[in-house]
């Protein structure tokens, strides 16, 4: 099931600085760059990753704010045609290299704007991960606490309630009350 991801947003006034360049840096600055990086993880003894948009570009998932992002298109009068089936994505080798490194020795935790359960995909453990805006393939109810972890992407981005009914059975087998589930929200 594809999601029609800029129809599934909410109504946002405030975007930011939209249809900024993409940075490209030579080699030679990218390779100094990533030297230093590098120098500082092996150093640290806990890191945290914020995770946005940009991580996801390379799986084909549009950011917002880019040259051609959702929100840049839409600022200009264009209809972004973006229609993504989220579960065929894959998580990019920035996902599968954050993953490395939460299984080596050092303390790492990922905080991360992006609801494409990409991070989970690329094997990064929900208890090491907080996904702010929720998750596409996610439901949480709001009566039990339950977690639905999906095989498809729900109908809504944003923490909405999805209309779904929850199934979990209480000790004495008898349904949840049946209320919605709530998008994912994690604590």
């Amino acid at each position: 099931m594809a999601l029609n991801y800029a129809a599934a947003l909410s109504k946002y006034p405030d975007k930011g600085v939209l249809g900024s360049e993409e940075i490209f840096e030579s080699i030679d600055k990218l390779e100094e760059k990533s030297s230093i990086l590098a120098d500082e993880i092996k150093s640290a003894n806990r890191i945290v990753f914020i995770t946005g948009a940009g991580i996801s570009t390379s799986s084909g998932i549009p950011d917002f704010r880019g040259p051609n992002g959702v929100w840049t298109l839409e600022e200009i009068g264009c209809k972004p045609s973006v229609d993504i089936d989220f579960r065929h994505a894959t998580p990019s080798f920035t996902h599968y290299a954050i993953h490395s490194l939460m299984k080596s020795e050092k303390h790492c935790f990922v905080i991360s704007q992006n609801v494409d359960n990409l991070h989970l995909r690329s094997g990064i453990p929900k208890g090491r991960l907080s996904e702010v805006h929720g998750n596409i393939f996610t439901e949480k109810c709001l009566t039990c606490g339950k977690e639905y972890l999906r095989g498809f992407p729900t109908k809504s981005i944003g923490h909405k309630k999805t209309g779904k009914l929850c199934t979990t059975r209480k000790n004495s087998n008898r349904r949840c009350r049946f209320k919605p589930c709530l998008f994912c929200l994690r604590k």
